[in-house]
């Protein structure tokens, strides 16, 4: 069971509840939210996203309206299988 840092007194708005059910998974060791900024776009739902490796798992992105936030994964899962768990709380709002 992985763990959810908080270190940012803001988040988008339904973040955190998808995130605390993401590190219950065994194979995810941290998620950490991180920066957030505009974005030109606009999505109606939360959706999180996988962006790119980083050293030691992946970066997300999480965008509802006009925002988005980063969020990093420390896990030893490859992207399709992280991908796959992602996807189901995409769904599952």
């Amino acid at each position: 069971m992985g763990r959810l840092v908080l270190n940012h007194s803001t988040n988008i708005e339904g973040l955190i509840p998808i995130l605390q059910k993401l590190a219950l998974n065994t194979d995810i060791k941290t998620v950490t939210p991180a920066v957030i900024s505009r974005v030109r776009g606009r999505s109606s739902n939360l959706i999180i996203r996988l962006s790119v490796k980083t050293i030691n798992g992946y970066k997300a992105i999480a965008r509802k309206g006009k925002t988005a936030q980063e969020v990093f994964i420390s896990t030893d899962l490859s992207k399709n299988e992280l991908k796959k768990i992602i996807d189901i709380y995409n769904t599952n709002k």
